[in-house]
């Protein structure tokens, strides 16, 4: 069972890696102020819409495009530990010692209380007493 949980643990890092150092960006075609289409894997469509700029005409083009770009991480860090010290050193011995001593299992082979009786009474205290339950 742990064995399943620390394969799930690790797949889901590096998934988490994976998405982290992934990029993509959103191409959005408006006209107007309405949506005509998004794109995630390339260059939206237009509407085909265009207005030319004439002398008599000084209308602008109703169309725009958008461009959202989602970067991911380039460099991913690798720490190295170049000084350990004492302090250190301590605490991953106490850590590994620790960790070890979880991780023990009973595996006794002597059940030493499964036929165990109850002690000798030597004396009969209801009858000594006249103390009985009704």
């Amino acid at each position: 069972m742990r064995q399943f949980f620390s394969k799930i643990t690790s797949f889901i890092l590096a998934f988490l890696v994976l998405l982290s150092t992934l990029s993509f960006a959103v191409d959005k075609h408006y006209c107007g102020d309405f949506l005509v289409d998004v794109s995630f894997t390339g260059e939206a469509q237009v509407c085909g819409l265009k207005m030319e700029n004439t002398s008599l005409t000084k209308k602008k083009n109703c169309c725009k495009d958008e461009v959202h770009k989602f970067d991911g991480q380039d460099e991913l860090q690798n720490h190295k530990v170049e000084n350990i010290t004492f302090k250190n050193e301590q605490f991953l011995t106490a850590f590994i010692i620790l960790f070890k001593g979880l991780n023990i299992e009973n595996n006794a082979d002597h059940d030493f209380y499964k036929d165990f009786s109850p002690p000798d009474i030597p004396l009969n205290y209801q009858i000594l007493y006249q103390y009985f339950l009704i």
